[in-house]
C-alpha cells in the first residue's frame, strides 16, 4: 500500500515535492516520481512486496508505459506466469510491475483482471493519455480535480466525454494535497454537507465534502488525453452479480409459493463458500512483512482470525507472514453496554492449540475529545458516527507491530449483518406471495423484529429542526433511494454505492494515518460471484442472517459467536461519552463560530441537547454530525485562532461620549477572565493602578456586574444545571435577543425559579400578561424582582467561561459597591505612585463606583455610590462600550470633562 498523486497538463516540481511530504505517513519506506512534458506522477512506498526492487515508478521494457500505484495485487503470480508466457519480461518480484505488462497486453481489460485493491495512475507515453482506475469495491481511495480549467459540455453520468480547455487536472490518494495546492478554491459543498447532516449519508457518489474535489467510483476509469476528459466502467462486476442474484431470486421463487418447500443449503455450497475464503483469506496472507488480524469478537473478524490460526497450525506457506503468533488487536470498553471483551476472550481460549498474541486498547471519552482534531484531519470528510475512532485507536495500538491488518469488512453488506435487511427480505418474500416462507421467517425473527420496533419507540431528534431554515429550505428537494423490496438489490447497492463505501474510507484513512495496510477477504470477486449465485436463503433462513457463513464456522467457532444475534463491530459506548463529555459539547455549540455558521439552528441545538442530557432522548448520532461539521470547518476553512496574549491584558482602550455638551472620557481596561474566589476588590485595584496618575478631572469606576457574580461563585456551566419540569415549560414563552438570553432558556429559568421560588415567577408572569394588554410594561421583573432582573444566560459574543455559563447577579450589589468604594479610597496612596502630586488631587476628584449589567439593548443600574443619577450613568455607557466581544474589558474609568 501507498500513496499517489500527480498532475496533468502542467508540472510543478516544488508542488510535488510538497505533496510527497503530505502523504509520507501512506509510504514512509520511500519516494518515487516520473516528469514528463504535461505529465507528472508520485509514489509515496509502504513496502509490502518485493522490499528491496519494488519501487515505484514501475515501467515495461521500452519505458513507454509508467505506473504508480497504491494497493495490492493478489492474484499478481497467476497473471504474471500469463504474461510471461506472451514473451514480457520482468525486472522485479512486485505486483505493480503486473499491470504495465497487462496493460501492454490486453489494454484497459487488464484492470478487470485483477484481484485486488488498487487506485492506479497509469500514463502512456505512445498516445499521450493517463489513466486513472479505481479499484472493483472502492476499497482503495483516488481523488482528483479539474483545477483552472472551463469544462465544455460537461457530462456528469458515468461513461461521460466533457472537453476542456486548458486543461489542469490534479488526483491524489488523500483530499489534502489537492485541497492546499490553490489549484482549487476552497469551498465546502453545501449540498453534501445538507446531506449527510439530515440523512447521515455520504460517500455514496462522486461528490466529496469539497466542492470541485471528487472521488473516482467503484469499478471506474478515467481518461484524459489532449482535451478530452472521460470517466468510464472498465468493468461489469456490480451488473454481474444483479444478473447472478435475479437466476437465484427466479430458482427460489419456482420452488417455493405453491408447495412452501425451501431450498435446502448443500453441504457442499458450505464447503465451496468456505474454501473460497479461505482462498481470499490466503491471497491476503501474501507479504514480505509482518501481518496482523483486527478482531472485534464479531462473526466476520472471529472468523478470519479462526481461519488464520488453522493455516497456522497446517503451516501453509501464505501463513509465514504470520509468524509463529498470530498478533490480534481489539478495541474493548470495560463495563460498556457494546463492549465485546467477553467474545474476544472466548475466541482466544479455544485457539489455545497455538499461541496468540492478544493487543487490545481502551479507548475513552478523555482521550477522544483530546485527539478529536487529529481523526477529523485524518478523516478528511465526517463519519457517520463515533464509531471509526475505535478502529483508529486499534490502528494506532498496531504501529510499530504488524505492517498489514485482516478484518471482517464487507461481510454485513453481503450477507445482510444490519436489522433493516431482515425487513427487507420479509418485503421481498410478502411481495412474491410467498405468504408461507414470509410467516415462518417472520416468526423465527420475532426477536429481531421486536428489537427493531422498539429502538423506533425511542425518541429521537429531528436533524432538520437543528438545520438553520434558509439553508435546510435551499436542499428540501433532495433525496435518498434506498432498495427496500429486494434484499440482493440492496446488498448489491449497499457494497458499491452507499454504507461499504463510508467503511472503506474509515479503514484507509485510519489505517494509512499508523502507516498500516489494512486488507478485507471478504471483498474477492470470486467469493461474492459465487455467494450472489446462490438462492436468497443462503443469506437469510430460519432468522439467522449470515446464514451460510455460520453454517460455514461452526467447526471453527465457539457457539456463543457463531450463533451471535447481536451486532456492533468497531464502535463506541457514545451515549455515555456524550453524557461525560457534556460540557465540551456544550462549548462547541455555543461557541461562536458554531453560531455564526450557515447550517446550523444554534437555539433548537441546544435545546435539543438539553433534552439528551436530561434523558428525553438517546439519539447521539445527530448531535454528532453537527459537531463532525463544525470541527471539519474550522480544521479545513476557518483561520487559525490566535489567543490573546498576556501583553494584551491591562491594556487601555478609550471611548468618548458627548452628552448635554459634556465629554465623558471612558478608559476601557482590559482583564485576565475572573473566577470563582477571586478576591475582586483587590484585583479591580491592581488593574486601575495603571491609570490614576494620569487623571486630573472628576472620575468614577463602572463595573460589570458579571465578574463579581463570578467571583461570588453565582455562575454556574450549563451542564451543571438540571432544568426542571416547570423551567422547561416556562422558558419557550420568553422573548430573547441575540444580546442577552435572559430568562430564556432552561439554565436561566431554573436559576430564577431556584432564586425566588416557583410561585414568585407565576406570578410576575400572570400579573405581567393581565397588564401588557394595558400598556403598562416591567411588571413582570417588578414583581419577581432585581435579582431575577440580573440573570443572564450564555452567548455566543461573551468569551469563555460567559459563553458557556448562566449567572445570577451579584449577591447584595449595594454592599458589594460601597466596599469597592470603601478599600480604594483608603489604598489610593498605595494605588498611586510615591512620588505622585496629584494624589490629593486623584482623591478629591473621585466619585465612587457603579456596579451595572449591561449589553446592546440595554443598561440597569444595580449599585451606584457616585453621587450622579443611574439615569445620567446609562447614557453615558449607553452603547455598551463595554462590549462582550474579543475585547474583555469589564472594568470602566469614567473621566468627566467639562
Amino acid at each position: 500500500m501507498c500513496g499517489i498523486a500527480g498532475f496533468y497538463g502542467f508540472r510543478d516540481d516544488k508542488l510535488i515535492k510538497n505533496i510527497s511530504k503530505q502523504l509520507s505517513h501512506r509510504g514512509p519506506d520511500g519516494e518515487g516520481f516520473f516528469f514528463d512534458k504535461d505529465t507528472t506522477l508520485l509514489n509515496r512506498r509502504l513496502a509490502i512486496i518485493d522490499l528491496k526492487s519494488g519501487g515505484q515508478p514501475i515501467y515495461n521494457e521500452d519505458e513507454t508505459v509508467v505506473v504508480v500505484y497504491n494497493g495490492e495485487i493478489y492474484n499478481y503470480q497467476e497473471l504474471r506466469r500469463k504474461l510471461e508466457k506472451f514473451n514480457h519480461k520482468f525486472k522485479t518480484k512486485s505486483d505493480t510491475e503486473v499491470i504495465v505488462h497487462g496493460y501492454e497486453q490486453w489494454q484497459e481489460k487488464c484492470f478487470d483482471r485483477l484481484n485486488g485493491m488498487f487506485a492506479i495512475a497509469l500514463y502512456d507515453k505512445k498516445k499521450k493519455k493517463l489513466l486513472l482506475v479505481r479499484d472493483h469495491f472502492g476499497i482503495k481511495p483516488l481523488y482528483y480535480s479539474i483545477a483552472k480549467s472551463e469544462i465544455r459540455n460537461p457530462k456528469s453520468e458515468t461513461n461521460s466525454k466533457s472537453e476542456i480547455s486548458n486543461t489542469k487536472l490534479i488526483f491524489s490518494s488523500e483530499i489534502k494535497p489537492i485541497f492546499y495546492s490553490g489549484l482549487v478554491k476552497k469551498q465546502p459543498n453545501d449540498r453534501i454537507i445538507y446531506r449527510y447532516l439530515k440523512y447521515r449519508i455520504h460517500d455514496d457518489g462522486k461528490e466529496t465534502f469539497f466542492k470541485d474535489i471528487y472521488r473516482l467510483l467503484p469499478g471506474e476509469l478515467l481518461e484524459i488525453r489532449n482535451s478530452k476528459f472521460e470517466i468510464r466502467k472498465y468493468t461489469s462486476l456490480k451488473e454481474e452479480l444483479i444478473s447472478l442474484s435475479r437466476h437465484s431470486g427466479e430458482e427460489t421463487k419456482s420452488t417455493t409459493p405453491e408447495s412452501g418447500q425451501r431450498f435446502w443449503t448443500s453441504q457442499n455450497d458450505v464447503s465451496q463458500f468456505k474454501k473460497k475464503l479461505v482462498e481470499a483469506i490466503k491471497y491476503r496472507l501474501i507479504s514480505n512483512v509482518p501481518v496482523g488480524t483486527c478482531l472485534s469478537g464479531g462473526l466476520d473478524s472471529s472468523t478470519v482470525v479462526s481461519i488464520v490460526n488453522k493455516l497456522l497450525k497446517e503451516n501453509a506457506k501464505e501463513a509465514k507472514s504470520i509468524g509463529n503468533t498470530q498478533k490480534t488487536f481489539s478495541a474493548v470498553f470495560p463495563g460498556g453496554s457494546n463492549d465485546e471483551e467477553k467474545y474476544i476472550d472466548l475466541l482466544v481460549k479455544e485457539l489455545t492449540s497455538l499461541r496468540v498474541n492478544v493487543f487490545k486498547v481502551k479507548p475513552n471519552s478523555k482521550e477522544f475529545f483530546k485527539e478529536i482534531q487529529d481523526f477529523v484531519r485524518t478523516q478528511e470528510e465526517p463519519t457517520i458516527s463515533t464509531g471509526p475512532y475505535a478502529q483508529y485507536k486499534v490502528m494506532e495500538k498496531a504501529e510499530g507491530k504488524v505492517k498489514v491488518l485482516l478484518d471482517g469488512q464487507g461481510a454485513d453488506e453481503m450477507m445482510a449483518g444490519y436489522l433493516p435487511y431482515y425487513f427487507v427480505y420479509l418485503r421481498q418474500l410478502y411481495k412474491n406471495k410467498n405468504y408461507l416462507l414470509f410467516i415462518e421467517e417472520l416468526t423465527n425473527s420475532l426477536d429481531v423484529v421486536v428489537k427493531y420496533f422498539l429502538e423506533k419507540l425511542k425518541k429521537t431528534t429531528n436533524a432538520v429542526n437543528l438545520l438553520n431554515k434558509e439553508f435546510a429550505d435551499k436542499y428540501k428537494e433532495e433525496t435518498f433511494f434506498v432498495e427496500n423490496n429486494n434484499l440482493k438489490k440492496r446488498l448489491i447497492e449497499d457494497i458499491f454505492s452507499n454504507s461499504l463505501q463510508s467503511l472503506l474510507r474509515y479503514e484507509d484513512k485510519n489505517a494509512m494515518r499508523f502507516s498500516i495496510e489494512g486488507r478485507v477477504p471478504f471483498l474477492d470477486f470470486n467469493l461474492m460471484k459465487y455467494l450472489f449465485a446462490l438462492p436468497d436463503e443462503t443469506i437469510i433462513k430460519n432468522g439467522w442472517n449470515k446464514y451460510i457463513l455460520r453454517e460455514a464456522t461452526k467447526d471453527l467457532l465457539p457457539k456463543e459467536i457463531n450463533l451471535r444475534r447481536n451486532k456492533i463491530g468497531f464502535t463506541t459506548p457514545e451515549y455515555q461519552w456524550f453524557m461525560e463529555k457534556r460540557k465540551e459539547i456544550f462549548e462547541i455549540f455555543l461557541s461562536k463560530s458554531f453560531s455564526e455558521r450557515k447550517y446550523f439552528n444554534r437555539k433548537e441545538t441546544l435545546n435539543s441537547f438539553q433534552k439528551f442530557v436530561d434523558g428525553e432522548t438517546n439519539d447521539t448520532m445527530v448531535f454528532w454530525r453537527l459537531i463532525n461539521v463544525e470541527l471539519w470547518l474550522r480544521e479545513f476553512f476557518d483561520p487559525p485562532s490566535h489567543k490573546a496574549s498576556e501583553d494584551n491584558v491591562k491594556k487601555i482602550i478609550e471611548s468618548k461620549i458627548k452628552i448635554k455638551g459634556k465629554i465623558y472620557i471612558r478608559h476601557l481596561i482590559k482583564t485576565n477572565p475572573f473566577k470563582k474566589g477571586d478576591d475582586y476588590i483587590s484585583k479591580i485595584g491592581n488593574y486601575v493602578k495603571g491609570v490614576l496618575e494620569q487623571i486630573n478631572a472628576r472620575w468614577f469606576i463602572v463595573i460589570s456586574e458579571k465578574i463579581i457574580a463570578i467571583s461570588q461563585g453565582r455562575s454556574y456551566f450549563i451542564w451543571d444545571i438540571r432544568p426542571g419540569r416547570w423551567a422547561k415549560f416556562l422558558y419557550p414563552h420568553v422573548k430573547k435577543t441575540p444580546y442577552g438570553i435572559g430568562l430564556g432558556s432552561p439554565w436561566t429559568m431554573e436559576l430564577a425559579i431556584k432564586e425566588v421560588g416557583v410561585a414568585r415567577i407565576l406570578a410576575a408572569t400572570l400579573i405581567s400578561v393581565l397588564t401588557k394588554p394595558l400598556g403598562i410594561q416591567g411588571m413582570f421583573y417588578r414583581i419577581a424582582g432585581e435579582t431575577v432582573r440580573s440573570i443572564d444566560g450564555p452567548t455566543e459574543y461573551s468569551l469563555y467561561p460567559s459563553n458557556v455559563s448562566a449567572k445570577l447577579g451579584p449577591r447584595k450589589p449595594h454592599e458589594v459597591v460601597k466596599n469597592i468604594h470603601e478599600a480604594l479610597i483608603s489604598n489610593f496612596e498605595f494605588l498611586t505612585s510615591k512620588q505622585s502630586s496629584n494624589f490629593k488631587q486623584q482623591s478629591s476628584n473621585f466619585l465612587g463606583v457603579v456596579l451595572i449589567d449591561a449589553n446592546d439593548i440595554g443598561r440597569n443600574v444595580l449599585g451606584n455610590s457616585t453621587g450622579l443619577s443611574n439615569k445620567l450613568i446609562e447614557e453615558i455607557m449607553n452603547d455598551n462600550p463595554m462590549g462582550q466581544s474579543n475585547e474583555q474589558t469589564p472594568i470602566t474609568i469614567v473621566i468627566m470633562k467639562s
